[in-house]
């Protein structure tokens, strides 16, 4: 099976307020995605389709997904700890437990974006925690958000990514986040999505098809075969090539559109995913 994900992130701020949103007003903009794809969606009966949304739209989106929708719905991450049957019954001021965004219509949640362990790393930098203790901490967290997630019954884009002060190391860096941000899940329950961290961005080269392939076949080999998605960007740009290895399973896809009126838009995100898939 194919796998198709689609971070949204933040891309529901208008430009007026430094965004990106063009599509629908505020309160629509989750449903309007949900209804301009779905359709088409269903011509791919092979492959997955999980869109993970900012919190504030899943309830939107949940109601605009017709009788045998394609479309699954995920959050981007949850926290460590969750309501339990006479247990905490809900102190978690600020945080999206895995209940929660279970109840709101969520099939899936995102782990380990670099965006969420650049946040993390930087609160640990904060209180003085720096290097390999830092980065290791951070696995455990992702680790403990896995396992809440799996308990909660929400399956797991789980993302690893190696920085370019990391590049000369990648084994091991990726080796331990697999290592401890796996340790005890549902293996069967998880998707990876790799991130060459040190290939985003403007200005940056993009991974090329040999390192991709490297890094694919490694974690493979590490994870016994564990489905594996490129997460540095499902493009135009390279949907055929990521399409021609046979080790990526998928992509993960957020802008579509790098230039001019910048953002997310369907047709387009339609368009990747015919080139990826071939229809």
């Amino acid at each position: 099976m194919k796998h198709i994900f689609l971070n949204l992130k933040r891309f529901d701020i208008s430009p007026a307020r430094g965004g990106v949103n063009r599509l629908a007003p505020m309160r629509q903009w989750g449903a309007a995605i949900v209804s301009a794809t779905q359709d088409k969606l269903a011509e791919y009966p092979g492959a997955e389709f999980v869109m993970y949304m900012p919190e504030a739209h899943l309830l939107g989106a949940a109601a605009a997904r017709k009788q045998g929708s394609p479309v699954q719905l995920g959050s981007q991450s949850v926290y460590r700890a969750d309501t339990a049957v006479g247990g905490n019954f809900g102190a978690f001021t600020t945080n999206r437990t895995g209940n929660a965004v279970r109840e709101l219509g969520c099939e899936s949640t995102l782990i380990g974006h670099c965006e969420e362990r650049n946040d993390k790393m930087g609160i640990l930098a904060e209180a003085g925690v720096t290097g390999e203790a830092a980065t290791a901490a951070v696995n455990r967290i992702l680790n403990a958000e896995i396992k809440a997630a799996q308990a909660a019954g929400l399956t797991v884009l789980y993302c690893i990514g190696e920085k370019s002060e990391e590049q000369d190391a990648w084994q091991q860096v990726l080796g331990a986040q697999l290592d401890i941000g796996l340790d005890g899940v549902d293996r069967s329950r998880v998707v990876i999505a790799y991130e060459p961290i040190w290939s985003i961005g403007p200005g940056k080269t993009p991974a090329d098809k040999p390192y991709i392939t490297k890094i694919a076949r490694f974690v493979k080999e590490h994870t016994g075969g564990m489905d594996v998605v490129y997460g540095g960007g499902l493009k135009k740009d390279n949907a055929q090539m990521l399409a021609s290895i046979e080790e990526i399973d998928g992509g993960l896809i957020a802008l579509t559109r790098f230039s001019g009126e910048i953002g997310f838009y369907p047709e387009e995100y339609l368009e990747i995913i015919r080139l990826y898939l071939g229809k």
